[in-house]
């Protein structure tokens, strides 16, 4: 692979960050810290596992924290040579089924991290699958001290992974490097700080607001804060998959584009394949990356992570993924939209209850 000169660089071609990563992976020296939502048990998951293994005989320290929910695709015995070689591996809040598990099971540990030597860094949209490969993506790679702000923040996971009480003020507590910040949301209803922190961005927005997300359901201050910028001028443009994995969430998201579109909106479908990318851009100034989606279920249920900045060289990279993003997707038909099939309605209505969850 071309060997890579940004000190922040992205990636959103699955198979070139996997490569990067397992590149990484087998040029440590000390550690190996991996957090991430889901671990597959096909060619990736097992390319990961094996080369974390052969780091782990070496003498690597190796932590792999898998969120419970996402890990249950991998069998027991997955990671046994791992952990014959000191390498560790822990899941993060098991399910547990009792009288609340319908909305406790929600609360989930979406962040994904890789931190390598205390040197490299990765955060991003992925989970180490192989069903991703064809998405459209989006991964920073960090080559910066600011590696030892993210150990910290894999630290605190990793000590907290099964606790019953877990320190939300804490787990939640921004932390800054220089041009960048690092925000944390624990579920909450009413402590967002991602949502909270996006809301600001785009209330203040003077020129443009460009959103990448796979799920849309924004809740009410949100989406008000995108209709009264788009009032006042601002070019606001969301770009989502014509088809994401998740079907309902797609039928319930229906529901809001007209309205949204009629306050001045602009809407954009994907069309190759899934579009996983989570990030904001705001007036080529202000940039958000992380695992965050623009939904309910993110912001409230969910331990995420956003890595927000103002770095030139990282400006200028996702200009170059959105403008290959937009060449492949197609504007949204408000007229179509306006005379969609009455199941498609009612299905709307049926879900709008469930939002929160979906």
């Amino acid at each position: 692979m071309k060997e890579i000169t940004e000190p922040f660089h992205l990636f959103d071609d699955p198979i070139k960050y996997y490569t990067s990563m397992l590149e990484d992976i087998e040029s440590a020296k000390r550690t190996i810290y991996l957090q991430t939502y889901r671990v597959g048990n096909d060619t990736i998951g097992v390319k990961f596992r094996d080369a974390l293994t052969e780091k782990a005989k070496q003498g690597v320290e190796i932590k792999i924290l898998i969120d419970s929910w996402g890990g249950t695709s991998i069998p027991d015995s997955f990671f046994n040579e791992l952990k014959d070689y000191s390498g560790e591996v822990r899941y993060f809040e098991k399910l547990k089924f009792n009288i609340d598990f319908f909305t406790k099971g929600h609360r989930r540990n979406h962040r994904k991290l890789l931190i390598i030597d205390d040197d490299i860094s990765y955060i991003g949209s992925t989970n180490i699958t192989e069903y991703n490969l064809n998405w459209r993506e989006l991964v920073m790679r960090l080559k910066s001290d600011i590696a030892f702000k993210f150990n910290k923040i894999f630290n605190e996971d990793w000590n907290n992974y099964n606790k019953k009480v877990i320190d939300k003020k804490s787990n939640s507590r921004m932390i800054r490097h220089e041009t960048c910040e690092i925000l944390r949301d624990v579920p909450s209803i009413t402590n967002q700080k991602i949502n909270k922190r996006y809301t600001q961005l785009i209330k203040k927005a003077k020129d443009q607001v460009l959103i990448e997300t796979p799920y849309f359901l924004p809740g009410f201050l949100l989406r008000k804060a995108l209709m009264d910028a788009a009032k006042r001028g601002v070019n606001v443009t969301i770009i989502i998959p014509k088809h994401s994995d998740v079907s309902l969430v797609d039928i319930l998201r229906n529901k809001y584009l007209g309205q949204l579109y009629k306050s001045g909106i602009h809407f954009l479908f994907y069309i190759p394949h899934n579009l996983h990318a989570k990030v904001m851009l705001v007036d080529d100034d202000v940039y958000s990356i992380g695992s965050s989606n623009f939904d309910y279920r993110s912001f409230r249920y969910m331990y995420e992570i956003a890595l927000i900045g103002q770095r030139k060289d990282v400006i200028e990279q996702l200009e170059n993924h959105i403008r290959e993003t937009i060449r492949n997707s197609q504007g949204f038909d408000y007229e179509r939209w306006l005379h969609r099939p009455r199941i498609n309605k009612f299905f709307e209505w049926l879900l709008l209850p469930f939002r929160h969850l979906l």
